[in-house]
């Protein structure tokens, strides 16, 4: 009972931060509602059992993803205003595929709740989910897990070439030119009057 009261509260903490972050105006503010929603989705993630999926949504999407995703919005100055101007337009569209995802979470629940109860499957004494998940990843989904290692490396190349612009003020290195000087070009001796003291 006490299990099922605290799913239920991290959930509806999940569901708000959910709605925060795709109606929030600022985007640091809708990132801010981001890293809320991970925390309580690894939350969840705890009750379940699932001790390695939680620590990993915690490392790789607060601790990296979404810190980069903060240092793209800080640095690209993005107009909130001129984003804005298709919400209205592309409302409808939002609304029918929202549709469809409730309707398939819904199926879900009904056939748990109301359908076959599925059965359990025999577990060792020594099992554990992390061995289990890492063989499922590295065996049967070993494509679709470099697949998405790709994607990510994209996602990164991305956001340097979006954040690199071409400053006039900015100061940069040739190494090339760097390597080309020699240490008679770079020390001058002068030769100074040695002064007396009066």
């Amino acid at each position: 009972m006490f299990e099922a009261i605290v799913f239920y509260a991290f959930a509806a903490v999940l569901i708000t931060a959910g709605l925060a972050v795709i109606t929030a105006r600022n985007p640091v503010h809708a990132a801010m509602f981001l890293v809320l929603s991970f925390f309580t989705a690894s939350a969840i993630w705890l009750l379940l059992r699932a001790e390695f999926l939680a620590i990993t949504l915690l490392l790789v999407y607060v601790g990296a993803v979404m810190v980069l995703f903060l240092f793209v919005v800080m640095m690209l100055d993005i107009n909130i205003e001129r984003m804005r101007e298709g919400f209205w337009k592309n409302l409808p569209l939002a609304i029918v595929v929202g549709g469809i995802m409730m309707a398939e979470m819904a199926a879900v629940l009904w056939g748990r709740t109301f359908g076959v109860a599925p059965t359990p499957v025999p577990r060792a004494a020594d099992y554990s989910n992390t061995r289990e998940l890492g063989r499922l990843l590295y065996t049967d989904y070993a494509y679709a897990f470099e697949i998405a290692a790709v994607v990510l490396l994209v996602a990164i190349i991305a956001a340097i070439a979006l954040t690199l612009r071409g400053r006039k003020d900015r100061r940069s290195q040739d190494p090339a030119e760097q390597v080309k000087a020699r240490p008679a070009e770079r020390v001058r001796l002068v030769s100074m009057p040695v002064e007396k003291d009066q």
